[in-house]
Parts: structure tokens; sequence; C-alpha cells
């Protein structure tokens, strides 16, 4: 019985791990190398009219940004490491790249 739940579990499994298409790549290493170019943050305060005061402070960093490393070579080694295809264009080539 446990053979068997290990033989159905363990392709679906692998199959994960497989190549995506190389527009699925670019997407999803995107944010990695904005995160390598710098940190991001978001800071929000609210008062309330009882003169109660809520904040919120949030901050990204990466370890590739404080490591110095290139936000190109990281997403050019991503996204060949995803799918197994170069990106269609150079990070700083592509149009929505805010570094």
């Amino acid at each position: 019985m446990r053979a068997l739940a290990l033989s159905l579990f363990l392709p679906a499994t692998l199959a994960a791990c497989g190549p995506v298409s190389v527009e699925q790549a670019e997407r999803l290493c995107y944010d990695r190398a904005r995160l390598a170019a710098g940190p991001r943050g978001e800071v929000g305060l609210g008062i309330a009219s009882d003169g109660n005061v809520a904040s919120n402070i949030k901050l990204e960093i990466s370890s590739d940004y404080i490591a110095g490393r290139d936000p190109s070579a990281i997403y050019d080694s991503c996204v060949y490491r995803k799918s197994g295809q170069p990106p269609r264009l150079p990070l700083y080539m592509r149009p929505d790249w805010r570094g």
C-alpha cells in the first residue's frame, strides 16, 4: 500500500521540478532582480478619532543586494536555470524595469 502511494506521489512531485516557459521564468525572476537592485519598503501610519495611533513598516532586503550582485546577472541566471533558455530581453531593456 505504501509503495503504491509513493509511486503515485513521486511522478507528480518530479513534474513540478521541470522547466517552465521562458515567459513564466521571466515573471518569476523579475522580483528577485528588483530586490537585488535595492531594498523595497512601505510605511503606513493611521490616527483614529480617539487618538490611537497605528503604524506599519515593511522592509525587504535581499542577500543579493547586500553582496552587491548585479541585478542583470541575477535575472539572466535565474531565467536560464528555470527555463533552460536565456531571457528574451536583457533586464535593463525591459520597458517595466524600475531598478
